[in-house]
């Protein structure tokens, strides 16, 4: 318990980040509907699954050209 608790000032900013940049996926993935790479179903399974990398990979790879 005491190593948690040592740990945990540097856990909540890193949950924190993944939090906003989930929601800030999610809420792109659902507004745009272009995609380089694949559809919107396999974009939303990765933001919500592979948490802190899935977001970053839609930003980088994901991401059509917005209209």
């Amino acid at each position: 318990m005491d190593a948690l608790l040592e740990i945990l000032p540097l856990l909540i900013p890193i949950v924190f980040i993944e939090l906003a940049f989930s929601i800030a996926a999610l809420i792109h993935i659902l507004k745009h509907p272009n995609y380089r790479v694949g559809n919107r179903v396999m974009w939303i399974i990765i933001v919500m699954f592979v948490q802190l990398i899935g977001p970053i990979v839609y930003f980088i790879a994901g991401r059509g050209e917005e209209e």
